[in-house]
C-alpha cells in the first residue's frame, strides 16, 4: 500500500470537526508569548515571505488567525487579463465539465451537481462549461479573490466531512471535494452564471465571506441557503473570503474557458494571474 493511500486511510476514523474546532480555538490565542511562538514557528516551518505582507512585523498580529489571513502590501498581486487566480495555490485541475463531472485527480471525477450541495437546476446551468480548482497549501495567501467580476445571487452552506485536501487525499477520497463541508456562492457575470465553492479541510477552522462575516461552522442540520438583504456587486480581483487554515477553492463556469497554454495540472498560480478567456457562446 501506497504512503498517499495509507494517510488517506487514516483520515476515515478520525474526528474531523473536533480536531479543526480544538485548532481554531489555538489559532485565536491571544496570549503574547504564545501566539508568537506559534507565528514564528509557522514562518520558519513553511518559509513564509512576509516582506510581501502589509503587515511585515510577526508579533504585530493579535492572533494566529489574524497573521494567517494577513493583507498583502497593495501591488503585490497584479490583476491579469479575462480569468484570473482567485488565490495563491497549486492548480489542481482545470478543464471542461463533461456530463456534468469535474476532475478531482487521475481517476477520479466528481458530479456537478453534489457540488452544490444536490442542487440539480444549479448544475444544469453548467453544463458544457468549465471548472478550475486551486489548492491552498499551509504556506500560501489565504485570502480568496474574484476571477471576474460579478453580483452574488445566493449563497448556500453544505455541511460534511473535513478530509484534507492535498494532492494525496484528492487521489484516494472518492468524491472529496462534494462530501467535504463547504460554502457555494452562485455569482451572475457578464459571461453568464459562476458558482465559487469554497471547501472546508481537516484542521480549517472558518471560511468567511467579505459581505457575511464568518460563515462556517454552522450548526450541523443539512444544507442552508443563508439570505441576506444587501446587493453585493465584486469587481474582478476583489476580495471575496478567507478561510482561517489552507483549504481549496473550485470554480465552475457556465460557458467555456479556453486555458492558456502555458499553465498544466498541478502548476503554482498566484491570485491575479490570468488563466484563461471566457467566451460567452449560449
Amino acid at each position: 500500500m501506497s504512503l498517499s493511500r495509507l494517510f488517506a486511510l487514516i483520515q476515515y476514523p478520525l474526528p474531523h470537526h473536533l480536531l479543526s474546532r480544538l485548532v481554531g480555538r489555538l489559532a485565536e490565542c491571544r496570549t503574547p508569548w504564545l501566539k508568537d511562538a506559534l507565528v514564528r514557528a509557522f514562518i520558519r516551518q513553511f518559509k513564509v515571505d512576509m516582506d510581501e505582507a502589509a503587515e511585515p512585523d510577526p508579533t504585530a498580529y493579535a492572533t494566529f488567525n489574524d497573521f494567517f489571513t494577513r493583507e498583502l502590501e497593495e501591488g503585490a498581486r497584479p490583476i491579469g487579463e479575462g480569468v484570473v487566480s482567485p488565490a495563491d495555490g497549486r492548480l489542481s485541475q482545470f478543464g471542461p465539465i463533461e456530463a456534468g463531472q469535474l476532475l478531482q485527480a487521475k481517476g477520479q471525477h466528481f458530479s456537478a451537481m453534489q457540488l452544490l450541495g444536490g442542487d440539480g437546476e444549479a448544475a444544469r446551468r453548467y453544463l458544457g462549461g468549465s471548472f478550475a480548482t486551486v489548492y491552498l497549501s499551509p504556506s500560501d495567501y489565504h485570502r480568496v479573490h474574484m476571477p471576474v467580476s460579478g453580483t452574488l445571487k445566493e449563497m448556500v452552506y453544505v455541511p460534511g466531512r473535513l478530509f484534507s485536501v492535498n494532492a494525496a487525499t484528492a487521489e484516494h477520497v472518492t468524491n472529496l471535494f462534494a462530501r467535504n463541508e463547504r460554502l457555494v456562492c452562485h455569482f451572475d457575470t457578464e459571461q453568464g452564471p459562476m458558482a465559487m465553492v469554497l471547501v472546508g479541510a481537516m484542521i480549517v477552522a472558518a471560511i468567511e465571506t467579505v459581505w457575511a462575516g464568518q460563515i462556517s461552522p454552522l450548526p450541523q442540520g443539512g444544507v442552508q441557503r443563508i439570505r441576506f438583504d444587501t446587493l453585493v456587486r465584486l469587481g474582478k480581483g476583489e476580495e471575496m473570503g478567507r478561510f482561517k487554515l489552507g483549504s481549496t477553492v473550485v470554480m465552475a463556469f457556465a460557458e467555456p474557458v479556453s486555458f492558456a497554454d502555458n499553465i498544466a495540472p498541478g502548476a503554482k498560480v498566484q491570485m491575479g494571474q490570468s488563466l484563461g478567456y471566457m467566451t460567452k457562446t449560449k
